[in-house]
């Protein structure tokens, strides 16, 4: 039974809506953040990324850069950027992007449903980012970027959401520089944010998508502020954090392809017949080669495409973690033939999400690397699966577009 409930919202005037909308902070490097928010003054990356608008020298996890954050965002609110709902209330977003639609519904998802696995994950988290964002939210005293849930369809949940839409006009309509169509709607009627709230309480479980670090980092600052407050209730604002939850079946997950180093010394032909042991190997019938079909990998060596299949035995089909695409291609090719074992700390690879196209991995391959993988995405209902086992998935198995955007709501904890 999950916990989902309205809040007032902080969020930006209509008029100013699409200024401040930003991708998330992670998505950008420093450097490219600075370029972005050149003439953007209300783009929320201000207060995100706030080390942005210090010298270049200042070191990204320094105490100042989260005082910026903080005094940006005051001055926002104290310029009327922002300005904060008078009653608590949900808020539909919808996505469009490509011709597929995504709906959600924003609001407060509990800390203990995260403590208790009522909120399930499926990666772990660095701690160094988790500590980042606990000072983030901390100074700001505010959850600015919301957390990407999906659920198990709810067939009362999507219909009554598809009548709010239908019977108003949206707060916010804009198409971002990156093609995405978002409209926004308030609800803010008790008898309806009650009813959904009570919807929700029939929905078994939540999945974090994509924000594990921002989710963990909004549970510890809750937890904090508990040990601050003994005497609290559990009705405070810090019990609860910024989220948008989306019926799986509206979500599509990209692919998330991997560009790598040959060992040094490691010759062609070698390299084919230590490929070979796993994978059954022929030149692709289509450049470039994207797999449509699990198990079945596309290669791009010495400027010519490859398809993989993996050898039947070399990993567990029963496994929800050993039979996913990126598993069985580290644990069988990545790790054994290019002699990579740990993917999260060494140079000799790197990941490319889905959304840069194949072309991308030519270059990578052509250029700084050697050989690229194009793999096939991983589905929700294997998010799902790993998570309800209690299980991790490899790192960079998931990329997720359209991603949510940050600044639209936040969500104060006082």
């Amino acid at each position: 039974m999950a916990t989902f409930r309205p809040f007032r919202a902080v969020r930006p005037t209509a008029e100013l809506a699409d200024k401040v909308a930003a991708l998330p902070y992670d998505v950008y490097s420093g450097e490219e953040a600075r370029k972005y928010v050149k003439d953007k003054p209300y783009s929320f990356l201000h207060v995100d990324k706030a080390e942005i608008d210090l010298p270049r020298s200042t070191y990204k996890y320094d105490d100042a850069v989260y005082e910026r954050a903080a005094s940006k965002l005051r001055h926002m609110k104290a310029d009327g950027v922002f300005l904060q709902d008078d009653v608590p209330g949900f808020y539909i977003m919808e996505q469009t992007w490509h011709g597929r639609t995504q709906t959600g519904l924003v609001g407060c998802a509990s800390i203990d449903d995260y403590l208790n696995s009522v909120i399930k994950k499926h990666e772990n988290t660095l701690a160094a980012k988790e500590v980042d964002r606990i000072k983030h939210v901390s100074a700001c005293n505010a959850n600015t970027g919301p957390i990407f849930l999906t659920y198990r369809e709810n067939a009362d949940i999507t219909a009554l959401i598809k009548e709010l839409k239908a019977a108003n006009e949206p707060v916010y309509d804009f198409t971002t520089e990156d093609e995405v169509h978002t409209r926004c709607w308030v609800v803010c009627a008790p008898e309806v944010t009650g009813k959904l709230s009570t919807l929700f309480q029939d929905v078994e479980s939540l999945y974090i998508a994509d924000g594990h670090h921002r989710c963990a980092s909004a549970v510890r600052v809750g937890e904090n502020k508990r040990k601050e407050n003994p005497d609290y209730t559990g009705d405070e604002e810090f019990n609860y954090f910024l989220a948008v939850a989306f019926p799986s079946s509206d979500l599509e997950i990209m692919d998330y392809n991997r560009v790598a180093k040959v060992p040094e010394g490691k010759t062609k032909t070698e390299l084919f017949a230590d490929i070979g042991i796993n994978f059954y190997m022929d030149e692709a019938e289509t450049s470039p080669f994207h797999p449509e079909r699990p198990w079945h990998i596309g290669m791009y060596f010495d400027r010519k495409w490859y398809r993989l299949i993996a050898r039947n035995g070399t990993f567990d089909k029963r496994d929800p973690v050993d039979s996913l695409d990126v598993s069985v291609l580290q644990n069988n090719l990545i790790s054994q033939v290019l002699e990579i074992t740990d993917p999260r700390t060494d140079s000799r690879i790197d990941f490319v999400g889905g959304i840069r196209g194949l072309k991308e991995l030519e270059r990578r391959a052509n250029s700084d690397m050697d050989i690229a993988f194009a793999m096939h995405p991983t589905s929700i209902e294997q998010l799902m699966a790993i998570a309800d086992a209690g299980a991790l998935m490899p790192p960079k198995s998931t990329w997720f577009e359209p991603k949510l955007l940050s600044g639209l709501f936040i969500h104060e904890l006082d």
